[in-house]
């Protein structure tokens, strides 16, 4: 399965989840997404956006300047 990356780092909310929204349309089920971003919102908005669009959150990685959100693409 791929696995890609999307930039949002420097985006403020609700951009990030945008970014990944758009991005993740374009993926099939079961790909590997990155999402890199540095607004702390991200920690909770991109979840949220994913449990209401059948995504799974695998892992958050919190790093002092970079907040790294790994998502499984679920089916559409």
């Amino acid at each position: 399965m791929p696995v890609y990356e999307i930039n949002a780092r420097r985006l403020l909310c609700p951009m990030p989840v945008i970014r990944t929204q758009d991005a993740i349309a374009n993926y099939a089920a079961g790909d590997t997404v990155h999402v890199f971003g540095t607004d702390p919102g991200i920690k909770q908005d991109i979840p949220a956006w994913c449990r209401i669009n059948g995504h799974t959150v695998v892992e958050i990685i919190d790093n002092e300047d970079d907040i790294e959100i790994i998502i499984k693409v679920g089916k559409a």
